[in-house]
C-alpha cells in the first residue's frame, strides 16, 4: 500500500469537525462517504465511493480515501487514494481537488468566522502531480 501525501491542514478546528466540513461536501457532490474513526492512533479514515453520477468527476475519481488526523492546533488530511491518475484525466481531477480544497476553506472561514484556517500542507505534491 502506498502511503498518503499530506494533503491539507486547518488550524482552529479538531480532527473530527474538519472530517465533517469534508464528509458533508462529498456527500454533496454526489459520494456515499462512510467515516471509520478510531482512537489508537487517533485518526478519520474516510472512503468515499462515488454513488451519483456527477460529470465534473473524472473517471479515476470514482473512489477517494483520505486520512485525518490531529496535529498540534489543528488537523491534518492525508491523501491516500488514488495514487495514479491517467494522463487524459489529469487536467479534470487537479480541477476536482482544488474545488473540494476551495470549499474546505470557504466552510472552515464561514463557521468559525475566520479564527480557524486552512491551509495546502508545506511542499505538498499529490501522487500524480511527481508522475511527470
Amino acid at each position: 500500500m502506498v502511503a498518503e501525501t499530506e494533503w491539507v491542514r486547518v488550524r482552529g478546528m479538531g480532527r473530527e469537525r474538519f472530517a465533517g466540513h469534508l464528509s458533508d461536501y462529498l456527500t454533496g457532490i454526489g459520494y456515499a462517504v462512510e467515516r471509520i474513526e478510531s482512537t489508537e492512533p487517533a485518526e478519520t479514515r474516510i472512503v468515499a465511493k462515488l454513488v451519483r453520477m456527477n460529470p465534473a468527476i473524472p473517471e479515476g475519481g470514482k473512489e477517494l480515501r483520505f486520512r485525518l488526523y490531529p496535529t498540534s492546533g489543528g488537523a491534518a488530511a492525508g491523501w491516500v487514494g488514488p495514487n495514479a491518475v491517467p494522463d487524459a484525466e489529469r487536467g479534470r481531477f487537479d480541477r476536482m481537488v482544488r474545488e473540494i480544497f476551495a470549499h474546505l476553506e470557504r466552510a472552515v472561514l464561514t463557521e468559525s468566522h475566520a479564527t480557524a484556517k486552512v491551509t495546502r500542507a508545506p511542499d505538498v505534491r499529490l501522487p500524480w502531480e511527481s508522475e511527470r
